[in-house]
């Protein structure tokens, strides 16, 4: 890459009129959930710890406050994982995409308004339904404002946040590095961000909706243009034009680094192809109209030359990761073999927003193989393998005890051979978990792989799993509660939580129906127990159920939380349904074990 390339740098530090000082945000009770100041190491030389790549794109993405992108539009970076960008109207300010937490958001509109004026927030845009894009919204409004999303938001944000919530935060800890000191020798960044605020979440559904590209809404007195982007970077995403001021807004589809195809933290595998198509309908539609390119991560693209280029290589990045994949795969090559064989084009890889910071060539050419083909590569052995444990044990066995796996990995990791060192040391701690040698070396190599790592999610992966061998699973710093997105459930939504808790084998035998007159709302909806298998629906019929419930929307989430017992609420029918309910579900373990089984 090209040294003394100062151009990102530029463009990181062009309009900005003030910072927050010291960068650091506390909440009522005075608990640290934002500090920036803890990368101030990112002044110095790169050490040897940290791959040079990734150390220059957090050095980028380290810096904060508010920036004057055009006249009238303005962003405050450096407060969260993410961007939050402020348009000026005719009676105050729209916000778009106010963070992870409330009071990230709280404090990043009262920088603006420090500098900008005591301006009330007339409406807020959600560009998508990623946490770090919503979560911070009842820190700026309390409601009463137009709140405009893609169509489909909820459903979609309730999917990844709440459904698969507790699995995709805990493997978040991992991805976002939250449980590791900043530092040299721990966190430096996600590439995307530095990492994810700790405080607290709030969701407020949208009120408006867009289901069409070319959508035109005025929002105090601005003028939006609307594009939408489904199965991109969300499975419910937008760009939109900002025609007077000549700015267009990439939501996340287009940042200065390779994004995830399948983030490492799980979710919904995303389409490639499509990603691409929809970069070259921006292109199509706006890039003419407009002077700059900003979006919710990472600093602007101004110029339209400059914004056609950097779209342009965008687009083609996805679409040669997924074709080449396709072309590998239909030569009868697996995702892990393609992974290895799929490089950039090297004109390509020199533009530095290319780079995998945050998704990677290897782990999206896997996601665009399961895309199409799913988990299994179509050999026999791999389709009924032992789990990790017990094939662990067996290989073990193989190769003649833990102290023989561990030797060998240690004479692999001499000679450089990371990779295979962590996979052997990885079967002698699945095997036994109590051995000291082989955790500590595989916390080693993991070490090592972490500090040689581009990729700022890879590194955080390494880096907290080598800490959980060394000190064993923990929260992190930046724990989430989501508790508060309830708050914005329907009562489907809040059912399917209690359906997905239900501990199946445990209900065997079991079977009743139930019926929750939601006092509240006047809705009536049936829960049917059978066959394990929790179902629902609304208006039941005239037969009996076993039990009536009659509560609040309110007394039905705290009692799926497990703060208002059974015996509190008013029961028509037999009152042991509910406490025989509650003994089925599985409370989620926030703190699950990763890399030691």
């Amino acid at each position: 890459m090209p040294k003394g390339d100062q151009l990102d740098f530029e463009a990181a530090d062009r309009g900005l009129i003030g910072a927050l000082e010291p960068c650091v945000v506390r909440d009522e009770a005075g608990r640290t959930v934002w500090d920036n100041e803890a990368f101030r190491f990112l002044a110095d030389e790169c050490p040897p710890t940290v791959h040079p790549s990734l150390w220059r794109q957090s050095r980028l993405c380290a810096r904060h406050g508010l920036y004057e992108v055009t006249e009238g539009l303005y962003q405050v970076r450096g407060l969260d994982l993410s961007n939050m960008t402020l348009v000026e109207g005719e009676r105050g300010v729209v916000v778009i995409d106010p963070l992870v937490s409330t009071e990230t958001a709280a404090a990043a509109l009262g920088l603006y308004r420090r500098h900008r004026g005591d301006r009330p927030v007339t409406a807020v845009i959600y560009t998508h339904p990623h946490i770090d894009h919503f979560g911070g919204v009842a820190g700026v409004v309390t409601g009463g404002v137009p709140i405009v999303a893609p169509v489909d938001f909820m459903r979609h944000a309730v999917t990844e946040n709440v459904y698969a919530g507790g699995a995709m935060l805990r493997r978040g800890m991992y991805h976002t590095g939250a449980s590791l000191e900043p530092g040299p020798r721990g966190l430096v960044g996600t590439g995307l961000g530095q990492t994810a605020s700790a405080g607290t979440v709030s969701l407020l559904p949208p009120t408006v909706d867009v289901t069409r590209t070319g959508q035109e809404e005025i929002l105090d007195g601005v003028r939006f243009v609307f594009q939408m982007t489904p199965g991109t970077e969300a499975p419910a995403e937008m760009n939109f034009l900002l025609p007077d001021h000549r700015a267009l807004c990439l939501a996340e589809n287009a940042t200065h680094t390779l994004h995830n195809v399948l983030t490492l933290r799980g979710a919904v595998v995303r389409d490639a192809r499509v990603w691409s198509r929809y970069l070259q309908e921006t292109m199509t539609l706006f890039a003419d109209e407009a002077d700059v390119a900003f979006a919710s991560h990472h600093w602007p693209t101004w110029g339209t030359a400059a914004i056609r280029a950097f779209l342009a290589d965008q687009r083609d990045t996805y679409a040669y990761l997924h074709d080449q994949t396709l072309r590998l795969m239909n030569l009868g090559y697996t995702g892990t073999e393609i992974a290895e064989l799929v490089e950039l084009d090297p004109e390509l890889a020199r533009s530095w927003h290319t780079h995998g910071y945050y998704g990677s060539v290897s782990h999206n050419v896997k996601a665009v193989y399961q895309r199409y083909l799913g988990w299994f590569d179509g050999n026999p052995a791999h389709l009924w393998e032992h789990p990790p444990v017990e094939s662990a044990r067996r290989y073990v066995d193989c190769i003649g005890g833990v102290k023989a796996v561990v030797a060998k990995a240690r004479a692999y990791r001499d000679d450089g051979d990371l990779r295979f060192a962590a996979q052997l040391l990885n079967h002698a701690v699945f095997a036994d978990p109590a051995s000291e040698d082989a955790r500590d070396l595989l916390a080693d190599v993991h070490t090592r792989l972490g500090f040689g790592a581009e990729n700022g999610t890879w590194r955080n992966f390494y880096l907290t799993g080598a800490q959980e061998l060394r000190q064993g699973t923990a929260h992190g710093a930046a724990d989430v509660d989501t508790t508060a997105l309830a708050g914005a459930l329907t009562i489907e939504q809040i059912l399917d939580s209690f359906a997905i808790r239900i501990n199946g084998p445990r209900a065997w035998g079991q079977a009743f129906t139930l019926d929750w007159a939601i006092t509240d709302q006047k809705e009536i909806h049936r829960s049917l127990l059978s066959h394990g298998a929790l179902t629902h629906w609304s208006d039941p019929a005239t037969d009996a159920p076993d039990a009536t419930v009659r509560l609040s929307r309110a007394e039905l989430l705290g009692f799926l939380g497990g703060r208002i017992p059974a015996d509190d609420l008013t029961v028509d029918g037999d009152p042991s349904v509910l406490s025989r309910l509650r003994s089925l579900l599985d409370d989620p373990n926030p703190a699950f074990a990763i890399v030691t089984a």
